[in-house]
C-alpha cells in the first residue's frame, strides 16, 4: 500500500486500518499476545511532566478516577502474573496537550519482552519500522544510533552530564526561551526540543539511549555509569516516536521514585496524585526481568505518510470532537 495515493478522508481512514493490521501482523509473528486493559484507574500518573484526566470515581471510598495516560501500569500487573510478552494499541490521553504532535486524546503501542535488554529490544523497534516502511512502499530507513551524551555533544557542543542548570538556562533564553528558571532536566529537554531536534534528518531515524538518571522514570538505572539510566528514545527526524525502559522490578525504588513525584508536583503548586499500589503490589511479588516501549501510532503514520501535523492524519482533532 503507498503511503504516495490519494489523501482523501476515506483513503486516511484505510491507510490507517492497514497500519493496524500490519502492526498485528508483526506481533503475531513473534508470538506476542494482544491484551487489552481499562482506561478508568483509581490510581494515576505522578510523572511531572504529564497532567491527567479526572472524573467521577469508580467506588464510593474515592474522590475521583482517572483515564489512563499509558497502559504500562496495567501490562506489568500482567506480566507478574505470568501472561508472557505481550502488546495492545490502547487510546491514551493526556489533559492540555493539543500541538501538531500532540492530541489530548491518542492510540499508543505498546509492548513488552520478556528476557529483553535493552539493546534488543532497541533493534525490535527498528524492526518494527522497517517493516511497515516495506508495507507501505517505502524505502529502508537509515538509522542512526548514539548515546544522549553523544548527540548532545555532537549536535549541540554540550556535555549533558557535566554542564549546569545556570549554563542551560542562559543558552535557552538564547533559543528563545521566557520564564521561570529550569530545573537541570526541564533545560535538557527544552534544549533537545528546540535545538537539537530540529538538526536531525528529515527522514533518517535515531536511537538515542542512556538518559539522565533523573529522567529514569520507571527505568532501571544504568549499571556501569549511576549518573544514567537504561532508557531509549526511538525519533523519525526530529518527531519522537517511541520511548522505552529497560523495566525497574524493584518495588521499594519504584515506590520512591512515585513519591518523589508527588512531592516534586506540590513543589510546583501541582495537586498530589494517588499512587498504583497494585502496581507495587505486583513488582513486591515479582515483575520478570523485562523490558518495554511504547510508540505513538498517530504519529508513525504521520511519518509513514510524510505529513507534517498530526491533526491530518485523525478523522477528529480533539477541537472538534
Amino acid at each position: 500500500m503507498s503511503a504516495t495515493s490519494n489523501q482523501s478522508p476515506l483513503s486516511l481512514l484505510r491507510q490507517r486500518a492497514f497500519l493496524l493490521t500490519e502492526i498485528r501482523t508483526f506481533f503475531q509473528q513473534r508470538k506476542v499476545l494482544e491484551v487489552e486493559t481499562p482506561i478508568l484507574s483509581s490510581a494515576a500518573n505522578t510523572d511531572l511532566q504529564i497532567e491527567v484526566f479526572s472524573t467521577q470515581p469508580i467506588k464510593p471510598d474515592k474522590s475521583s478516577a482517572f483515564l489512563r495516560t499509558s497502559p504500562e501500569f496495567f501490562h506489568k500487573r500482567l506480566l507478574a502474573q505470568g501472561s508472557g510478552d505481550i502488546f495492545e494499541m490502547a487510546k491514551v490521553f493526556r489533559y492540555g496537550e493539543t500541538t501538531r504532535l500532540h492530541n489530548p486524546e491518542f492510540t499508543l503501542l505498546e509492548w513488552y519482552r520478556l528476557d529483553f535488554d535493552l539493546k534488543q529490544l532497541m533493534f525490535e523497534v527498528v524492526e518494527l519500522v522497517q517493516y511497515l516502511r516495506q508495507q507501505m512502499g517505502l524505502d529502508v530507513m537509515t538509522i542512526n544510533t548514539c548515546s544522549y551524551q553523544q548527540i548532545f555533544i555532537e549536535k549541540l557542543s554540550i556535555d549533558p552530564f557535566k554542564t549546569s542548570a545556570d549554563e542551560l538556562n542562559r543558552l535557552a533564553i538564547e533559543a528563545g526561551y521566557h520564564g521561570e528558571p529550569l530545573d537541570l532536566t526541564a533545560a535538557l529537554d527544552f534544549m533537545f526540543a528546540i535545538r537539537l531536534e530540529p538538526q536531525l534528518q528529515k527522514d533518517e531515524g535515531y536511537l538515542i539511549y542512556d538518559f539522565p538518571v533523573e529522567q529514569a522514570a520507571l527505568s532501571q538505572v544504568h549499571p556501569d555509569y549511576p549518573d544514567r539510566c537504561l532508557r531509549f528514545e526511538f525519533l523519525w527526524g526530529g518527531v519522537e516516536l517511541a520511548n522505552g525502559y529497560q523495566e525497574l522490578t524493584d518495588a521499594n525504588e519504584q515506590l520512591k521514585r512515585f513519591e518523589q513525584d508527588n512531592h516534586n508536583r506540590q513543589i510546583r503548586g501541582k495537586d498530589k496524585l494517588p499512587i498504583d499500589q497494585h502496581l507495587i503490589t505486583a513488582l513486591q511479588q515479582g515483575l520478570p526481568g523485562c523490558s518495554g516501549v511504547a510508540v505513538g501510532v498517530d504519529r508513525l503514520l504521520m511519518c509513514l505518510l510524510g505529513k507534517d501535523d498530526i491533526n491530518e492524519v485523525l478523522a477528529f482533532m480533539a477541537k472538534n470532537s
